[in-house]
């Protein structure tokens, strides 16, 4: 049984204008594949899509340990074991993130859930954040930074033990010292959890302390390419251009 797999994925606005044509690729368990292209080549598109982004409309593929989950909704996909963490995670007054990972937690288990048990979970994974228990008793995202929506994205991904992790440049708007933590962290996760990984960036600085097996190269919403991290180390040098005209003079596409 493949673990998760997008097959002719093609994505449209309402009005009918494409924004991906014909997606596929395949993540394996335990794999980190890296999803990189230039700006509106539709990397963030294929990730809502995949999560159940209710903006597009979609047809083709997408399964998820041998399941079609295209007709699924965000709630289940996410009880399934699926966790998208957002390229700007939007302000929710009125609840604090501990509320929230403990409301997830019932819904996944299908009952209720002490609270601290909840704190004692938030307690230490935000050390290995470099945060406090205090962190996640805020309203969820508001009035914080860039960088601390960023971490608290990686507090509910550990909270919650997702099979499948999507991140949409968790990198913007952390420093350099909290990327190198955030990555050593993502490794580590992998390591206990088995986790796979599909991780959209700019930034290879978060990718440090991980192995990506595969870099899938977008463009105009298709795949262009796929390599290694071979490719990634080309494109992180050069950038994109000159690599679309290097494959261009050599007749591949």
């Amino acid at each position: 049984m493949k673990f998760f797999g997008v097959k002719n994925l093609r994505v449209s606005t309402k009005e009918g204008k494409e924004i991906l044509s014909g997606v596929d690729f395949e993540i394996n368990k335990s794999e980190t594949v890296v999803l990189i292209g230039p700006n509106g080549a539709g990397k963030s598109t294929v990730a809502g899509a995949i999560m159940g982004d209710g903006r597009f409309i979609t047809s083709g593929s997408v399964k998820f340990l041998g399941e079609e989950i295209l007709s699924l909704p965000v709630s289940e996909r996410a009880k399934k074991g699926i966790f998208m963490s957002f390229q700007n995670p939007v302000e929710v007054p009125g609840i604090t993130t501990t509320e929230m990972i403990r409301s997830v937690l019932e819904d996944k288990r299908g009952g209720f859930v002490l609270l601290d048990e909840v704190r004692e979970g938030i307690s230490e994974n935000a050390k290995k954040l470099g945060t406090n228990i205090w962190f996640s008793e805020r309203e969820l995202n508001v009035g914080f930074s860039g960088g601390e929506k960023k971490k608290n994205e990686i507090l509910q991904m550990l909270a919650l033990s997702p099979k499948l992790v999507i991140l949409d440049e968790i990198d913007s708007g952390l420093d350099v010292d909290a990327s190198t933590r955030i990555s050593k962290i993502l490794r580590d996760y992998q390591k206990e959890s088995g986790c796979s990984y599909l991780i959209i960036t700019h930034n290879m600085r978060v990718l440090r302390h991980l192995e990506p097996t595969r870099a899938i190269l977008m463009k105009e919403g298709s795949v262009y390419a796929v390599g290694d991290q071979k490719m990634l180390k080309t494109v992180e040098k050069n950038g994109f251009k000159a690599f679309f005209e290097q494959i261009s003079e050599k007749g591949v596409k």
